[in-house]
């Protein structure tokens, strides 16, 4: 069985949804510390051509708490209207705007459970089987750190292979995961360029623009494009 553990984020880029889709079960990390100042709340998408930076307004953000500590505190209504600008003539703008939409209207607002859902709707709409589960859910030694920890979960869902993104190449050994007998695999996401509302590709927006110019098609293919290293 594959697994991947992830901390959550808001609307991503395409890589993390690769890790994701890549997996049988995915372990959204929401009982270890707030990363402060990090992507969590915020990623790039294009607006007049160019890269911006959007934020989403949380509650209680602290590097002091945990993730389902902190709750969402956006209403997302300027940020729809942002979006409207940027992606009115996108292709697939009336399509996917509904399902954003969805997601910034959900009731729960504790930032794990909101951004569980939030993936949750993007896989059904992209046809992805994977099993989407809270980290807080999950019967583990919450005594232990880091690699310990993931190996810990990893034996009590029976995990045989674990997937990382590619940055966690620095934290997790690939013979340490072996001796527990789990192999372990990084997925470096592939430069793939599609068609965007700038002048050259920007890469690794978050998904809202892949979705916007590739709808459900073209990103279950860009989905494919990674490396397992």
């Amino acid at each position: 069985m594959k697994l991947a553990i992830m901390q959550p984020y808001f609307m991503p880029y395409i890589g993390y949804f690769q890790t994701m889709a890549a997996v049988d079960t995915y372990v959204v990390y929401d009982d270890v510390q707030y990363i402060k100042g990090g992507w969590v709340s915020r990623n790039n998408i294009i607006i007049g051509g160019e890269k911006k930076m959007f934020t989403i307004i949380l509650k209680g953000a602290s590097p002091n708490k945990l993730f389902n500590e902190v709750e969402i505190g956006d209403d997302f209504k300027k940020f729809e209207r942002m979006l409207q600008s940027a992606y009115a003539k996108a292709p697939y703008f009336h399509e996917i705007m509904p399902l954003l939409h969805t997601i910034f209207t959900y009731d729960e607002k504790s930032l794990g459970k909101f951004l569980l859902h939030s993936y949750q709707v993007l896989l059904d709409y992209l046809e992805i089987p994977t099993q989407l589960v809270l980290s807080s859910d999950l019967v583990k030694d919450s005594t232990l750190r880091g690699q310990d920890k993931v190996l810990n979960i990893c034996k009590n869902i029976h995990a045989t292979e674990y997937y990382n993104a590619i940055g966690g190449q620095e934290l997790y050994d690939k013979k340490v995961f072996a001796e527990h007998g789990i192999k372990l695999s990084f997925v470096q996401t592939e430069q793939v360029a599609y068609l965007q509302f700038a002048p050259e590709f920007i890469p690794n927006l978050s998904i809202i623009d892949v979705l916007m110019h590739n709808g459900k098609e073209g990103t279950k293919q860009l989905l494919n494009a990674y490396t397992l290293i």
